[in-house]
């Protein structure tokens, strides 16, 4: 009974050791978070909208829904935003942050939101533009910072945004803007960069001349205290005749300051173009020099640098393309450009792409731009030698010619043959015709009289059977050149005791 009772007792405790096991597992494991709240207390959520608009936050919401796509944080007191508090919003579109007392970013406040595109930052408490604030939003196309203090843009503080659409910087303290950096990075999409009501009082011309025209179309720069020249007159000007919306919709907007050391001494340029009568566009043109050359020819351009006034040790020389891109010494990446140490462009082989206006600079640090020349290079290809006459000229003569060989063939070619010049005889009158048949003949007859024979060549056109009955039968007109009796349009009619001339008698048939 021993040996028999010790392999029922092992078989017992095993089961109770792995449970045993098992619990202890259990005790020993950490404890699972509990699940956030999918919506917070004081926020109203959609399927992809999340609105905590209003609520006096002075902290950004914890357990933000992750399918959110739209945040409105709008009108609270946020102060900071801590970093990478969007990675828990992988989908986040649109992120509207305005009216709030934000003064800073950190470096990393907007990491983990490669997908947004819209952001709203304005009424808030900026002080500048720093060049960390927004470089992680690689998808940012609409920028919103107006009725901030900022004083202060980085000029490299949108250099990694590629897909910039529209940026409003208006209502703010600027006294300066790095126009260079939009003008060199090259910013193709951009389409509206909002700089009015701040406190500009110069801007460089030169440069801005120079900007893309859907730049310069989006390029708002009225309100400002800016000095008045002739320059800055004569490209607004030129812009409104061009239709650009930023000068057409605020003509009157558009003010600058006559005298520094008067504050209020603003006028509306553009409304009252009287005050700049001296200015005309033929000043403005006169550095325009026009340039012709032949496909393939090398050209250089030579800018006159004794009028400018930046020192010569400090001065670098930059050049303006047609198609709106800087070059600087020693000139572009494929050498078809080349800007000498003088200030001069060379053109190694003219193209027809290569046509347009050449701007031609002078750079002084910091950025100080003063134009020296602008050259209109047109590239013409070469003529034929044996090219005497015009093509146009010698076309028309062609079609001359040819009209007029057309109205001779057609009105005024010579008769070759007298019959057919001739005017043809007035017919005859009809003759009368038997009442049973149409006789056709070649040769008409020379008398008429009762015994008159009929011809051979009398042939019948049209018979018609004669109703005529002679012994029960019917009788048939006759044909004298058809033998057969058997004909399908024509019988021959054998003749009993008439001949055959009193049926093609010209006396009608009295039956």
């Amino acid at each position: 009974p021993a040996t028999m009772s010790s392999p029922a007792t092992a078989d017992s405790v095993w089961p109770r050791v792995a449970k045993l096991f098992l619990l202890l597992l259990q005790l020993c494991a950490p404890r699972a978070s509990p699940q956030p709240r999918r919506c917070p207390d004081t926020c109203i959520c959609t399927s992809d909208l999340l609105s905590c608009s209003q609520q006096m936050l002075r902290r950004v919401p914890q357990a933000l829904p992750p399918t959110t796509t739209t945040l409105d944080l709008s009108h609270n007191a946020l102060t900071q935003l801590h970093d990478h508090w969007l990675a828990a919003l992988p989908h986040l579109e649109a992120l509207h942050i305005s009216h709030n007392q934000i003064r800073d970013l950190s470096p990393r406040a907007f990491h983990n939101a490669s997908f947004l595109w819209h952001l709203d930052m304005s009424s808030n408490h900026l002080q500048a533009v720093e060049r960390h604030y927004f470089e992680a939003l690689v998808s940012l196309e609409e920028l919103l910072l107006y009725d901030n203090h900022i004083k202060r843009v980085d000029e490299n503080a949108f250099a990694k945004l590629s897909d910039l659409r529209k940026v409003y910087l208006s209502w703010n303290n600027l006294t300066t803007f790095p126009f260079h950096a939009v003008q060199g990075l090259g910013i193709h999409k951009l389409r509206t960069l909002d700089l009015s009501s701040n406190r500009l009082s110069s801007i460089p011309v030169e440069v801005l001349a120079a900007l893309p025209e859907n730049v310069g179309n989006g390029l708002y720069l009225h309100n400002n205290p800016i000095r008045c020249s002739c320059a800055l007159y004569l490209m607004l000007q030129r812009w409104n005749q061009r239709g650009f919306s930023s000068v057409k919709d605020f003509s009157e907007e558009h003010t600058c300051k006559l005298s520094d050391n008067v504050p209020r001494s603003l006028i509306k340029f553009l409304k009252h173009r009287d005050m700049f009568e001296n200015c005309s566009a033929s000043t403005e043109d006169a550095h325009l020099l026009h340039l012709e050359v032949v496909v393939g020819q090398p050209v250089l351009l030579t800018c006159n640098t004794s009028n400018s006034s930046l020192p010569h040790a400090a001065t670098t020389s930059m050049w303006i393309t047609p198609h709106h891109e800087p070059i600087k010494h020693p000139g572009n990446s494929n050498r078809s450009l080349e800007v000498y140490r003088n200030g001069s462009l060379r053109i190694t082989a003219a193209k027809p792409w290569l046509s347009g206006v050449y701007v031609g600079l002078a750079m002084n640090s910091p950025y100080n731009f003063s134009r020296m020349c602008e050259f209109n290079v047109t590239v013409l290809y070469p003529k034929a030698a044996g090219e005497t006459f015009s093509t146009g000229l010698t076309t028309l003569l062609g079609c001359i010619v040819s009209l007029v060989l057309v109205i001779i063939y057609l009105y005024l070619t010579p008769c070759r043959c007298l019959g057919c010049c001739r005017k043809p005889a007035p017919l005859s009158p009809p003759q009368e015709c038997s009442a049973q048949s149409s006789i056709l003949s070649t040769t008409p007859p020379a008398t008429d009289g009762p015994h008159r024979k009929a011809s051979a060549n009398k042939h019948v056109v049209f018979l018609e059977p004669i109703r005529e009955t002679q012994n029960g039968k019917i009788r048939l007109a006759l044909g004298e050149d058809f033998p057969d009796p058997k004909h399908p349009k024509v019988l021959q009619l054998k003749s009993d005791s008439e001949s055959i001339s009193s049926v093609f008698s010209d006396t009608p048939i009295v039956s």
